[in-house]
């Protein structure tokens, strides 16, 4: 969870600077820094876990004995 945490404010602060470059308004900046973000920190969340998922269903299958044909 730390990790997400620490990508979160990163990814706050890319957002941020991004955005107040292009539109020059802090406002949007701020505003985009704060509903962006969240979003993909979520979404970055839920694919680590997903990656988790497909490693632990391979690594199970992995163990199961062949049959010889």
């Amino acid at each position: 969870m730390f990790k997400t945490l620490t990508f979160a404010c990163i990814h706050f602060s890319v957002a941020f600077t991004v955005t107040w470059l292009l539109t020059g308004s802090w406002v949007v900046g701020g505003l985009i820094a704060l509903v962006e973000p969240c979003i993909n920190t979520v979404a970055y969340f839920l694919h680590e876990k997903a990656w988790e998922r497909l490693h632990r269903r391979r690594d199970a299958r992995d163990r199961q004995p062949r049959l010889a044909a």
